[in-house]
């Protein structure tokens, strides 16, 4: 299965949301461009608003749950990972790690995390939600290796193998595009096993393409994961990296 290297989330800046903040859905708008003007997830979007899914419609009104950005300290609450909280402030978690000296992604409630000033790095990603620059060829190829690589597994699962081709196409160190990362080779090989084998090649299947459709949405089942590989897979340097989510017979990290 494909193996990934961690992703730096690239910061873009945004507007802190108040409590009871309200946005009206523009033409060409998703969730994934609301999160990111608003500084919050778009699982967060989705509890805030009780969607399931991440279909929206112009004109719809849209709660964005309140964030707050403080004095630069982020008191850690149950269930927060680096990544959630960077995300948050727009920042990547490798800097919160930086700016606190800490050695290892594990964070404790009742923590306090000092936040750096976040960049204004212009997000070099391709992908734009509701398939605004995505080519249908792209489309179609972010579904052919979701469905080379997850075909049997949940719904879920297949959305987050998508996301993980997503955001690596966010990552500074590799291809922008979603052709140039699904066909990405390092030290003589490629990175898709099904890209090697010919896998690749083989039609999507329905559910493959639908789930292709809601990563490019912006549903990120695995917190912005840059690595996937089977749980079994015993590999140290794998099962090393910064745990993200086990999602089906996958493990996704950082």
């Amino acid at each position: 299965m494909g193996l990934f290297l961690a992703m730096l989330f690239v910061a873009v800046p945004f507007a802190e949301a108040e409590a009871n903040t309200t946005h009206t859905v523009q033409r060409g708008e998703s969730l994934y461009l609301i999160s990111q003007k608003y500084g919050v997830t778009v699982p967060q979007l989705q509890q805030a608003n009780g969607i399931s899914g991440t279909i929206i419609y112009v004109g719809q009104s849209i709660t964005i749950p309140s964030t707050s950005s403080g004095s630069g300290v982020h008191t850690v609450t149950r269930g927060e990972t680096l990544y959630i909280i960077a995300q948050k402030y727009g920042v990547t978690y490798q800097d919160i790690m930086r700016q606190n000296n800490l050695s290892s992604t594990v964070i404790y409630p009742g923590q306090q995390l000092r936040i750096p000033i976040a960049s204004t790095v212009a997000d070099r990603g391709a992908v734009r939600s509701g398939n605004g620059n995505v080519s249908a060829a792209d489309l179609d190829l972010l579904a052919r290796i979701i469905s080379a690589e997850a075909q049997g597994e949940s719904y879920t699962t297949q959305v987050a193998v998508g996301a993980v081709v997503l955001n690596r196409v966010k990552h500074r160190d590799f291809p922008n595009t979603i052709s140039g990362v699904i066909y990405d080779r390092s030290n003589g090989y490629y990175q898709f096993t099904p890209v090697m084998n010919g896998w690749i090649n083989r039609p999507a299947t329905d559910s493959a393409k639908r789930a292709a459709q809601d990563a490019v949405n912006g549903w990120d089942p695995t917190n912005g994961a840059i690595y996937f590989f089977e749980s079994w897979v015993t590999n140290q340097w794998l099962q090393s990296r910064p745990f993200a989510a086990k999602i089906g017979a996958f493990t996704f990290t950082y």
